[in-house]
């Protein structure tokens, strides 16, 4: 239900059941009403409408490999975001410890985002290690804006190299829907 915009009474005024229904429909219709659970944050989804929004995350601190040039899973898949209700835009922050075993080589994470959106991982949007020397280690981060469809999304981090070998450990995602 819509928030609607108060009658104005005067004194002496008797309220009527529909006149008091609205005033009970627009207290539905606050914050507190739409809070519902712990860890979440209240977001505008309309002229004079809130909701909950909750934040996902995950993390896989394992040291796993690829080798493929086109962004694909590492043996423990993401770190993933799963089912987080967005509207049409999602902050995502994500952050790996990556290194190849070629210089000059690259070493990628990306995101992908499945379920009410489909997009592939994309070199635009993604972490890059081009190492001076083998086996160089940077820990890196990237926070940017994904604009999505509105619904549940799924946000699975995704891997590749130009070269040689990539090692990719202590994966995290953070994703806050607005």
């Amino acid at each position: 239900m819509a928030w609607t915009a108060p009658a104005t009474f005067t004194d002496g005024s008797i309220l009527t059941a529909a006149q008091l229904n609205a005033m009970r429909d627009n207290f539905n219709e606050t914050a507190p009403a739409k809070a519902t659970g712990a860890g979440g944050f209240i977001a505008t989804n309309g002229v004079n409408s809130v909701i909950q929004r909750n934040p996902g995350s995950d993390t896989v601190n394992t040291s796993e490999t690829t080798t493929s040039t086109s962004f694909v899973d590492l043996a423990t898949v993401g770190p993933r975001a799963l089912s987080v209700v967005t509207d049409v835009r999602a902050i995502v922050w994500f952050t790996a410890q990556l290194n190849n075993s070629g210089a000059g080589n690259e070493s990628i994470v990306g995101v992908a985002v499945s379920g009410a959106t489909t997009a592939a991982a994309d070199d635009n949007v993604s972490l890059d290690n081009q190492s001076a020397t083998a086996f160089s280690d940077i820990t890196a981060c990237r926070a940017t804006r994904f604009t999505v469809t509105a619904g549940t999304n799924n946000f699975t981090a995704k891997y590749r190299v130009t070269a040689g070998t990539g090692a990719f450990r202590r994966r995290q995602i953070v994703v806050i829907p607005v």
